[in-house]
């Protein structure tokens, strides 16, 4: 099997989000970086069929030359091949990313034959469009289905399933097709020494990837005010257990 999965460089999970003073950029002096989480699991899923099924995965993403350092990590879980479109780093928006990675995955197939299976996260954990896997499986005239908690392969089809509240939804797709996968679909391995060490040796591959912006446009960033929750001690020791009872009273228990 062919695989390519498309990933992206965001802030590392649980970091403190601090935004420019002008409210056109994420601070990002003091913040660390890692793969979307739905992408995460998304490489984790690539590397599992084809260590199943046999084949290869390369990775794609777009964005700052900083950017090879999430294809690296790629690799030391098992991807193959990383590439990088090169960007100068600023933000670009949905319809711009998808041409872009459109016309290089257009370009490796060249190079290499078709992809049996594209594998997206469902939406970044940036931005969260939900639109770039989408666009791109239109524009490459491939079916598509969101929101996936399981992938199988079955000779030329692809079976997906997606949860709902009454259980699953399960899509036969024929191959090639595309897939945005959720968080959760696995537990992304670890990369062991002998994968590090290797992801250090990956030859990143670089294809320019110049497309016109689209219509939507970033205005400006607000970073919300936080919450603040206060702890309220109601006592120490037996003289505690009235507001205990108090507090089970309010909220039903009792």
């Amino acid at each position: 099997m062919r695989i390519c999965c498309c990933v992206k460089r965001v802030p590392a999970p649980g970091a403190r989000i601090n935004v420019t003073a002008d409210g056109q950029a994420v601070d990002v002096a003091h913040l660390g970086f890692a793969v979307s989480p739905h992408e995460e699991c998304g490489v984790e899923a690539a590397v599992q069929l084809t260590e199943a099924h046999g084949g290869e995965v390369t990775v794609l993403t777009l964005g700052a030359p900083e950017a090879a350092e999430q294809l690296r990590y790629a690799a030391s879980v098992g991807a193959h091949h990383g590439v990088l479109v090169p960007t100068d780093g600023s933000g670009w928006d949905p319809q711009r990313t998808a041409l872009a990675l459109t016309a290089a995955i257009r370009t490796l197939e060249e190079a290499g034959g078709p992809f049996d299976l594209l594998i997206f996260g469902n939406e970044s954990a940036d931005s969260g469009g939900f639109q770039v896997g989408i666009r791109v499986a239109v524009a490459l005239g491939r079916p598509m289905v969101g929101g996936i908690k399981g992938i199988e392969i079955d000779g030329p089809t692809v079976r997906a399933r997606r949860e709902t509240d009454a259980g699953f939804e399960v899509y036969e797709l024929p191959m090639p097709a595309a897939v945005g996968v959720k968080e959760g679909i696995n537990l992304p391995r670890y990369p062991t020494m002998r994968g590090r060490l290797a992801s250090k040796r990956l030859e990143v591959a670089e294809l320019a990837g110049d497309a016109l912006p689209g219509g939507q446009a970033m205005r400006r960033l607000h970073r919300p005010a936080e919450a603040a929750s206060e702890t309220v001690i109601l006592g120490t020791g037996p003289g505690a257990a009235p507001s205990v009872v108090d507090v089970l009273a309010d909220l039903g228990v009792l």
